[in-house]
């Protein structure tokens, strides 16, 4: 699932409103894409509102914005940016821990993004230390506001006691998972939005690792804070790591995306030459072990556009979300987007698994033929478009793969399209099986992930273009895909609101009894497993006294699912983008 810079401002006409009247230039040139609903992915103004002045101009002058905002003076660049941060507060965290304090090092943990190398996002009860019949007893300890930020969209990471989590400024908190006050901070390059991933490095030092929004992947010590290595995975310009690396042995598997489909939709731009990627790092060095290219061969020049500029292709895949590990196979299994140029490949919208020791293209299964997209197919100017223009249908969402018994195993796919693929990873992904579960469409059917226990995978529905009838939750039978329940969208408490929407875009979290699922309209719900009843919800919907002393608010919940490990569990609220409501809390909660 693409995750879109914040500011995806779409300026496609020539810029001549007066400089100092930021409201004229954003309504006659940006809002065709900023309004409610969105255009595809761009967010609301009440997003773009919580960013700082000097965070939107530095998109707009040399960050992921400067291809749409190349025809703006730089007086216009200031009036748009002065008239969008607006709401902006952006207080400094405080809340830190005492000098001699020291975190309870407990053996439960969360890794990274989906908990095991399969990506089944299910914590076992010895694990979570909360069980089913407790979930409608919990409770709120603590709030933890973020920063300069709309965007809560780094999901936590629980570790030795600590909880880990990234920030839109940057920022990567090791707190204390009782209390929630600051151990230490580390300042990456660039937004952090993947989850934070353990591993053992030198001198048998665990050590954090994650990626940021500028294609940088880093070690950091998980006691101190203090780098270890740095490691720059990707060259191109726009070039991000939105997934979470996955750690096994003595290797960091990372996956690469990109913007580019973005910066694609100016008329003027040479689109389009970034490919995805799958990434191996060596853990002990921070070098280079292998990378490998979802689409095999190089883009080369095609045609030109209208506007006499040259095109190159083919260009996209990229690698959205956590790859998965089979470890049987010795695999590196990863879910690629649509494609940003011509010619169409097979290697789009597709599953690709590579050979965890080499990087070697083993097999690829696409499930959606002919998926070209990028921002010009939505702008006047669509100079830029793919002439085999697609649904815009990405496999963003982690596959999931899972034992059936008597030697059987079933690899789950939620794909945009509304359809969950049950693959076999044991042959070369030959489909077992598709279920519909929706209409889907470029913000529909399987947006962040699914959840699956030993018999059952639950998958989140988004379609948030029906509006006030999106969403629904599903439980599908591993084996088959035969549905077992379906609940219904639940009525929305904040309807009216802008964003608001009973979506569930966010990814299921599963423990044994329970599924937890984060919804759009900002409330986390837990339903029973079994007949997917509701037995526990909580609206977000407020503002927090937070741990750290910064005014938050909750948001919708989206990008990132809730964690359970220890008798806790922890969540994000107010993810600003796609559509969402704004908001910059990390909440805990305990029986």
């Amino acid at each position: 699932m693409k995750r879109i810079p914040l500011l995806a401002i779409i300026c496609v006409a020539p810029l001549i409103a007066a400089p100092e009247d930021g409201a004229v230039l954003f309504q006659k040139h940006c809002a065709i894409c900023h309004k409610d609903p969105p255009v595809n992915r761009a967010p609301l103004p009440e997003a773009l509102a919580k960013l700082q002045a000097s965070q939107i101009r530095q998109s707009m002058d040399s960050g992921s914005m400067k291809e749409q905002s190349a025809a703006l003076s730089p007086e216009e660049r200031a009036a748009v940016a002065a008239f969008l941060a607006r709401d902006s507060s952006g207080a400094a965290a405080g809340g830190r821990c005492a000098a001699n304090y020291e975190p309870r090092t407990d053996a439960t943990h969360w890794n990274g993004w989906g908990v095991d190398p399969e990506n089944t996002r299910f914590q076992p009860e010895r694990m979570a230390g909360i069980k089913a019949a407790e979930i409608p007893k919990l409770q709120l300890k603590w709030a933890f506001g973020l920063p300069n930020s709309p965007v809560a969209a780094a999901q936590p990471s629980l570790f030795a006691g600590r909880l880990f989590f990234g920030s839109n400024d940057g920022v990567v908190y090791a707190t204390d998972a009782k209390t929630g006050c600051i151990l230490w901070t580390f300042k990456a390059a660039a937004s952090v939005r993947s989850a934070i991933t353990f591993g053992v490095v030198s001198n048998a030092n665990p050590a954090a690792l994650f990626g940021d929004t500028k294609a940088n992947v880093y070690a950091v010590a998980v006691k101190t804070g203090q780098l270890v290595w740095k490691l720059k995975v990707d060259e191109h310009p726009v070039a991000r790591i939105t997934g979470s690396p996955k750690m096994y042995g003595s290797r960091l598997y990372v996956p690469v995306s990109s913007i580019e489909e973005v910066t694609g939709g100016a008329a003027k731009y040479e689109c389009c030459k970034f490919r995805g990627s799958v990434v191996a790092i060596d853990i002990e060095s921070g070098k280079l072990a292998w990378k490998s290219y979802t689409i095999p061969d190089p883009p080369k020049p095609t045609r030109k556009n209208a506007e006499g500029v040259q095109l190159h292709g083919p260009s996209g895949a990229a690698v959205w979300l956590s790859p998965t590990l089979d470890l049987k196979q010795r695999l590196v299994i990863a879910g690629t987007g649509n494609g940003y140029s011509d010619p169409a490949n097979k290697y789009t919208d597709a599953v690709i698994a590579f050979d965890m020791d080499t990087g070697a293209l083993r097999w690829v299964r696409q499930l959606a033929e002919n998926d070209g997209w990028n921002f010009a197919c939505v702008s006047p100017n669509k100079a830029n478009c793919p002439e085999k223009n697609g649904p815009d249908v990405d496999i963003g969402a982690s596959p999931i793969l899972r034992e059936l018994g008597n030697g059987k195993r079933v690899l789950v796919v939620g794909q945009k399209s509304g359809v969950v693929h049950g693959l076999d990873p044991d042959d070369d992904g030959k489909i077992l099986w598709q279920t519909r579960i929706g209409q889907g469409g470029a913000l529909g059917g399987v947006q962040w992930g699914m959840a699956a226990d030993s018999a059952s995978v639950y998958v989140a529905l988004s379609d948030v273009h029906l509006r006030a009838k999106a969403g629904g939750l599903f439980a599908l039978a591993l084996s088959t895909g035969a549905r077992l329940w379906h609940a219904a969208p639940s009525a929305t408490a904040c309807a009216g609101r802008p964003g608001c929407t009973p979506a569930l875009m966010a990814p299921l979290t599963v423990i044994p009894g329970a599924v937890l699922a984060g919804s759009m309209d900002g409330v986390l719900r837990a339903h029973d497993a079994k007949t997917g009843k509701v037995v526990w919800e909580y609206n977000t919907l407020r503002g927090y006294d937070t741990v750290n002393g910064v005014k938050a608010t909750g948001g919708s919940i989206s990008a990132a699912g809730a964690v359970l490990a220890n008798g806790m569990m922890f969540v994000n609220s107010g993810y600003g983008a796609l559509g969402g409501m704004p908001g910059n809390v990390l909440l805990a909660f305990a029986p």
